[in-house]
């Protein structure tokens, strides 16, 4: 049986998850706010860019995915926010760098 799991596969499984417009994660888009394990079960705080972004269901989605990928999670369980509000100050170094290749001004 797998031992609980680790933050660090916590967040390497959500560096999986993109961005259906640029070719970039969730976490360098500073989209996710924080993620801790209960137990089997991992809690996800996140946001989106916007109130109507069109690829929340599919993002929520992919994030469920990603989670439960990783040996002994049991469940994910994400709560959406709004506040703060995600600007593009919640991008990271990377995120904003990879985002300059595409010629993307941050």
């Amino acid at each position: 049986m797998a031992g609980p799991p680790t933050d660090a596969q916590i967040w390497d499984a959500l560096r999986t998850v993109t961005d259906p417009e640029y070719p970039l994660s969730i976490v360098d888009l500073g989209m996710v706010y924080g993620a801790r394990v209960e137990d089997t079960v991992v809690h996800v705080t996140m946001t989106f860019t916007s109130i109507g972004c069109p690829a929340i269901d599919m993002l929520l989605h992919d994030v469920r995915e990603a989670l439960t990928a990783v040996p002994g999670v049991t469940a994910v369980a994400i709560d959406v926010v709004w506040d703060p509000p995600w600007t593009k100050e919640c991008i990271s170094d990377r995120g904003r760098r990879v985002l300059a290749m595409y010629g993307v001004v941050c």
